[in-house]
């Protein structure tokens, strides 16, 4: 069958594609992570704020990624011969001006939610909210797209990982504390593998257009050991934890419940270093956040049976 006989996708489908579901549990999970945190250190549950939380880190990741969408069309780094999934700016299944206003409406919810969150929390929630939409759009956008030069990585750990899981944390109990910060890194580790896939897989278009992401600078080889590399140290952390809280008679064997998901994160980084390459990367981007999401519910459950009784 020829892709002109494929009919495009519905306008609601659409617009699914450009929120890129495989990429929204890395706004889920430091969510999840950070409150279970909270109440392993003993704070009180807060259900309306856990709400309004994830609504608001899934509403800015999918900001985002319009952002990403709109901007890396516009910048030529994405094309007709991109080796990633459709993007609807690109592809015109959805026009510009449709993409700017679903910009605008992610952020504008975000800000609502930021709003209540801001009076919950206090001026540090408002620095992160503000400092999270910014950096959304000045990811790909903007006069110095810090993803066009490198920052990447780091941009996702610091925000995905220590802002998002303590900022959580900080939201429930109202104090920043040790082992939010101890959790987020794992998390934040296991997110940026997201971008390590994404960015190993577009290298050779991303040089051509550019685009000088990390994983350009560095070259493919190098990149294939920084997936692997912090798989293992995201899982490192959980064995860190559990033996400063008693492996053995005490609460930390629970805090080794992520190791069941173990084998997962093996197979997918024998997979990366054994040469996948180009479109053969697509389906490893959806089983890193597949990973992610069972890395954090196993960490979030360890947290909540390891609290003190």
């Amino acid at each position: 069958m020829s892709t002109a006989s494929i009919a495009p996708p519905s306008p609601a489908r659409a617009w699914v594609l450009a929120s890129r579901p495989a990429t929204l549990p890395a706004a889920a999970v430091p969510v999840l992570v950070g409150a279970a945190a909270a109440v392993s250190d003993g704070a009180s549950f807060r259900p309306v704020v856990f709400a309004a939380t994830l609504a608001s880190a899934l509403l800015i990741q999918i900001g985002t990624n319009f952002a990403n969408d709109y901007s890396d069309f516009h910048r030529g780094a994405d094309h007709e011969g991109r080796l990633g999934p459709l993007r609807v700016t690109q592809s015109g299944l959805l026009g510009q001006a449709s993409v700017r206003r679903g910009i605008v409406l992610a952020f504008g919810l975000a800000t609502l939610l930021g709003c209540y969150l801001a009076w919950v929390g206090g001026w540090p929630i408002v620095a992160i909210g503000a400092l999270s939409i910014v950096c959304g759009l000045a990811y790909t956008g903007g006069p110095w797209p810090f993803g066009y030069h490198g920052l990447g990585d780091l941009f996702v750990f610091a925000f995905f990982g220590l802002v998002a899981v303590t900022g959580t944390a900080y939201l429930q109990a109202g104090r920043w504390t040790p082992l939010a910060l101890a959790v987020a890194v794992p998390i934040g580790l296991l997110v940026t593998n997201i971008l390590v896939v994404n960015n190993l897989r577009d290298v050779p278009t991303d040089r051509a257009a550019g685009k000088r992401t990390l994983a350009v600078r560095i070259g493919e080889r190098a990149t294939r050991a920084q997936y692997a590399l912090f798989a293992a140290l995201a899982y490192a952390v959980p064995g860190a934890l559990a033996l400063t809280r008693g492996v053995v008679g005490g609460g930390g064997r629970w805090l080794l419940l992520p190791w069941l998901s173990a084998p997962l994160a093996v197979a997918l980084a024998r997979r990366v270093l054994g040469g996948l390459a180009g479109r053969e990367l697509n389906p490893m981007l959806k089983r890193t956040g597949q990973l992610l999401l069972l890395f954090g519910v196993l960490l979030a459950a360890g947290l909540l049976l390891a609290r003190p009784r």
